[in-house]
């Protein structure tokens, strides 16, 4: 028996020792973030961007009458139509180049939505696509703004204002570009889109829809397409060394259900033994006591870790490095925290419950909403299956409002044509940035144009400081004016970035285990 036991023990050690040698040689090796960085690239005289003292002015004008013009969405049936029709001259009024050129084609959609196509002068290179939204969500300056949230107001080198992020600052710098490079004389090699939608806010219905709609009955196909999404965080990531851009290759799946009990209403001075209120609040309780199951590392997550791992310190650097041994410890320590916990599970949120008619009546019917944001690694179907297993009550009515899966995850590799042309153009524009791929928490108008590329991004180059985040849809949204500029030189390289016919070979002295 002791003889046993020892040879157990030594198997175990001969084990440990092997994992964590392996482990090892993988943390010294892996740095799959060099990529194309020192690949030869078929196009290097790219026009430059200079920005003179009155383009500086006349841009940041731009950019402020943009913002003060307040095309909110309400719901999917109420838009603020006069602003979008008013959107819509201004637009025509900023970009003169744009709307007169023989190379744009431009057409409402919907009657609020644009699209522009930028003809190439190589109708064989598939085309691309440029996407953003006009609309934008509601403000209120009671809610607290330190401007008044249409104002556009400058505040220490920021501009404030609802949509500077989410999403007019990348609407304006794709069209400010755009016109820069016409005026310069640019006749692209492959073409591409712009779409701009009205309704972004509002699941894109009307706008995104309709835009695929068109470009369908023209039987266009995209190489890939490029939204609005994630950013570039710097000092967000605790102990990631400098700043990281994370380009979204997926984004959740979504869900709304609606629970329910409907009971007999009586009066509060003979009250059953359970009501219809505290039935509906067990279940709720249930729901938020077993959260989905922790499923870090079967998704496009893993991959943002490991291509970060190289940034980080000890001990980081080795749990990172090797997600195969350590996936189940760095997700249980990622769940901790909220804005963490979103990348390991699909989350759950009770966000309305409505019951009660008046104080002295047991209500009939007692009504909850949840929203729930699903990991890659589940569909729609598994999790309303949990949501059945979690209540655990037939007198619950458990119903679908809305919802669906997660998004296909777009490629990433050194092949990936999409993504590269995007992580070069972030390298250019941002050298010291580190770039990952990355998956979105929140949904996108993108996600109606996966029947016409298998390539989706979402990224834009705005910079998140510690804060920033709660700004987006929050108060005091803004963006500073260096990086609005930047947005427009970000899009002027990525239009002439994309013309290469196609990428450089791989850089051979990259190797994974």
């Amino acid at each position: 028996m002791f003889k046993c036991l020892k040879i157990i023990i030594i198997s175990f050690l001969i084990t440990v020792i092997l994992l964590f040698t392996i482990a090892s040689i993988r943390t010294l090796s892996l740095d799959v973030n060099v990529g194309l960085q020192l690949a030869r690239w078929e196009k290097t005289n790219n026009i430059s961007l200079v920005i003179d003292h009155h383009q500086r002015e006349e841009l940041l004008a731009h950019f402020k009458g943009a913002i003060r013009i307040p095309t909110v969405s309400f719901s999917e049936k109420e838009s603020n139509a006069t602003a979008l029709r008013e959107f819509d001259r201004f637009l025509r009024k900023a970009f003169p180049t744009v709307f007169s050129s023989s190379l744009v084609r431009h057409e409402l959609v919907a009657n609020y939505s644009h699209l522009f196509s930028v003809q190439g002068s190589q109708p064989d290179l598939l085309p691309y696509l440029l996407l953003a939204h006009i609309d934008v969500v509601p403000a209120s300056e009671s809610d607290g703004w330190e401007a008044p949230p249409f104002s556009a107001k400058e505040i220490d080198g920021f501009i404030y204002g609802r949509g500077t992020i989410d999403d007019k600052g990348s609407l304006m710098g794709i069209l400010q570009a755009l016109e820069y490079l016409l005026i310069k004389g640019y006749a692209p090699r492959r073409g591409f889109y712009v779409g701009l939608g009205h309704d972004e806010e509002v699941s894109g219905y009307k706008g995104a829809m309709n835009i695929v709609r068109v470009l369908k009955q023209r039987s266009v196909q995209l190489l890939f397409v490029l939204d609005e999404g994630l950013a570039v965080l710097d000092g967000v990531i605790s102990g990631l060394e400098g700043p990281a851009a994370l380009i979204g290759i997926s984004e959740k799946g979504s869900a709304t259900v609606k629970l329910s009990v409907s009971m007999r209403p009586g009066h509060s001075s003979m009250p059953p033994s359970e009501s219809s209120i505290g039935i509906l609040a067990a279940a709720v309780k249930r729901l938020e006591e077993n959260p989905m199951p922790r499923l870090f590392g079967h998704g496009p997550e893993r991959g943002t870790f490991e291509h970060l791992a190289h940034k980080f310190g000890l001990p980081m650097k080795f749990i990172m490095s090797n997600l195969w041994l350590f996936a189940p410890l760095l997700g249980r320590v990622l769940e901790r925290k909220p804005d963490t916990n979103a990348f390991v599970r699909t989350t759950t949120a009770v966000t309305m419950f409505n019951a009660g008619v008046k104080v002295n009546v047991i209500p009939a019917l007692a009504e909850a909403y949840v929203n729930l944001r699903i990991h890659s690694a589940q569909s729609l179907q598994e999790v309303l299956d949990l949501i059945q297993s979690a209540v655990g009550d037939q007198r619950v009515k458990i119903e679908l409002v809305n919802g669906f899966d997660p998004l296909p995850v777009s490629s990433a590799d050194e092949k990936s044509f999409g993504f590269q042309i995007i992580k070069k153009t972030v390298l250019d524009t941002f050298p010291t940035v580190t770039v990952a791929p990355g998956i979105c928490i929140g949904n996108t108008d993108s996600r109606h144009f996966k029947d016409l590329t298998n390539d989706i991004y979402r990224f834009a180059p705005i910079w998140f400081k510690p804060g920033d985040a709660q700004r987006f849809h929050g108060i005091n949204e803004r963006i500073s004016k260096k990086n609005y500029e930047e947005l427009i030189e970000f899009y002027f390289s990525l239009i002439q970035n994309s013309d290469i016919q196609k990428l450089p070979e791989p850089h051979s002295s990259v190797h994974e285990l």
